[in-house]
């Protein structure tokens, strides 16, 4: 249980980031929550890899796109806003078209320069008024950008990979909130966030590792495994840690968020009224039915289908971290914030 203080007027105004949120004091329950959840992953990524990330693709996958997109839009709605959200919708949407061409250098290539667009984009406005750090982040996306280019496969394994890591991110952001313990609730995001997987990557858990390649499995191992380090044991531990951490991320998209931030999912249905209540749970519910169909059918066409619709939930969150990591969006509060019209104690 979680015993929340709402206090009005918690808004950030427009171009401020937003205050750390309503007081929050957790118990044991998410505790052992995330303690279960990361044994029982743990336990399925070694043991049957493949499943775990198929199936939990197929179940979880665009449900938690559609809960992850209403808590960034929600929490941030003061950054993701005006003409930076245009810009970044429309950057986003070039890249669901490069995902939707069938595959090639070219379409990889516009992907990425897209992408480090959204990032160039989040530094001008983020750092507007201090020039030499924003001279200083160009030129380190220009190098970045130079080597995805000339590094693709790499550049996608990572992306992948680090897609299911910013969860830490955006709970160490969360966190700010918590009255006590939170050293305690970042120790344990750590755990399984950074922890576990480098336990896998270093062959100690080989022993428990399933060992049967073949199929479906050397064609995940292929797409998770940076290539130069690609052989059936390393390519199996890079599977079981894609598909440990990809579980993990739909527990806090699905289940923690959710619970312990309603507000920023209120904030958002301020903004979208057509997906207030359960019809965001409906809408990601009845898009994974249909997704997971279409995988029955033809699992490669639906993956390619998936990876087209999450570019927004996954490419989103960048600009938002990226700003979040630099500490950036900070800006004095508004009057709103400034005012406190009472404090009511509401547990969930």
């Amino acid at each position: 249980m979680a015993t929340t203080g709402i206090r009005a007027g918690t808004g950030a105004g427009p171009g401020t980031w937003p205050a750390p949120g309503p007081t929050a004091r957790l118990g044991g329950a998410p505790f052992a929550g995330f303690a279960l959840s990361a044994a029982l992953a743990l336990v399925l990524a070694l043991r049957a890899p493949t499943g775990l990330a198929v199936l939990g693709l197929a179940v979880f996958g665009l449900l938690h796109n559609v809960l992850e997109l209403r808590y960034v839009a929600g929490r941030f709605a003061a950054v993701l806003a005006g003409p930076l959200l245009r810009l970044l919708l429309a950057l986003v949407t070039g890249i669901v078209l490069c995902r939707l061409l069938p595959p090639s250098r070219l379409s990889q290539s516009a992907e990425i320069l897209l992408a480090y667009g959204l990032l160039a984009a989040a530094c001008r406005y983020g750092l507007r008024g201090r020039p030499w750090l924003l001279a200083a982040a160009g030129v380190g996306l220009v190098g970045a950008g130079s080597a995805s280019l000339a590094f693709p496969a790499y550049h996608f394994v990572v992306l992948a990979h680090l897609h299911n890591v910013v969860p830490l991110l955006f709970l160490a952001e969360w966190s700010r909130r918590l009255a006590r313990g939170r050293a305690a609730f970042l120790v344990l995001q750590s755990v399984w966030v950074l922890l576990v997987p480098a336990l896998l990557l270093s062959g100690w858990l080989d022993g428990l590792l399933s060992q049967r390649p073949g199929g479906w499995t050397d064609r995940l191992a292929a797409v998770y495994t940076p290539p130069g380090w690609l052989t059936p044991q390393v390519g199996l531990r890079f599977l079981a840690v894609f598909a440990f951490l990809q579980t993990m991320h739909y527990v806090v998209w699905v289940w923690f968020l959710p619970r312990y931030a309603p507000e920023a999912a209120e904030r958002f249905e301020a903004r979208v009224p057509g997906l207030r209540g359960r019809r965001a749970w409906a809408l990601g519910a009845g898009a994974g039915a249909l997704l997971a169909l279409l995988f029955a059918v033809d699992y490669a066409q639906g993956r390619s289908v998936y990876a087209a619709l999450a570019s927004y939930h996954a490419y989103l969150e960048f600009p938002v971290l990226l700003m979040l990591v630099l500490g950036l969006g900070e800006g004095p509060r508004s009057g709103a914030d400034r005012v406190r019209t009472g404090r009511k104690e509401v547990k969930v």
